[in-house]
């Protein structure tokens, strides 16, 4: 997969907003907003090929349960899929 060009994320009264660019992307109507975590993932694919695999390692080594306890590699691919998914839906990213 990779991210879509013509897409960038603005910050809109603290919100973290996609927008697109350019005329290849004139008919985009779509509003995303992202957390915090969709945001680390979104900026860490860009100019890159990338799987739903990759976006779980990215979890992985930025977030943990606790001080000592990363977080478990089963639920980082869920939630990696679940953003695969939502960004392939809302077609800013492509196979």
């Amino acid at each position: 997969m990779k991210a879509k060009k013509g897409f960038k994320v603005t910050d809109v009264c603290g919100s973290h907003i996609i927008i697109a660019e350019g005329e290849e992307n004139i008919d985009f109507s779509n509003i995303i907003s992202m957390n915090d975590s969709a945001l680390l993932l979104w900026n860490s694919i860009q100019g890159k090929d990338f799987t739903v695999e990759d976006l779980a390692d990215i979890l992985t080594d930025n977030y943990q349960l606790d001080d000592n306890t990363p977080l478990p590699k089963e639920q980082a691919l869920k939630d990696a899929q679940e953003v695969a998914n939502q960004w392939k839906e809302a077609e800013i990213i492509e196979e």
